[in-house]
């Protein structure tokens, strides 16, 4: 039985047109994202844990250390080690991370291969 969630008003800018993707609520407006979670809501998918190639648990929105280069196939040279990437998105499936690299732009990595930055 799938329960509906009443999708709220943005608590950054206030704005009326945010929409919901999984776990998340996007404002469109000004591009706040938030968890169902932040707002006291269940969630309705199972939670799964993803961590990092040192063993600490990640969470959207964390940021992240590459620890190795990494070939990227469209790419005309890989991306280095040390690599700082902000405001990551979790995922299930093979390649747990979504994020943006400046420069190359959207992109998806695996966790084994990243270290969380405190």
């Amino acid at each position: 039985m799938l329960e509906t969630v009443e999708i709220p008003h943005c608590p950054q800018c206030q704005g009326v047109y945010v929409y919901q993707d999984q776990l998340l609520f996007i404002c469109p407006e000004c591009t706040f994202e938030w968890q169902q979670t932040e707002l006291g809501l269940t969630e309705s998918s199972e939670i799964f844990k993803v961590i990092d190639a040192f063993g600490t648990e990640l969470r959207d929105g964390d940021s992240v250390n590459l620890i190795k280069d990494l070939k990227v196939k469209w790419a005309s040279s890989p991306i280095k080690a040390g690599t700082k990437v902000k405001n990551i998105r979790l995922v299930d499936g093979d390649h747990n991370i979504d994020c943006k690299i400046p420069g190359l732009g959207a992109i998806a990595l695996k966790s084994e291969f990243v270290k969380k930055l405190t």
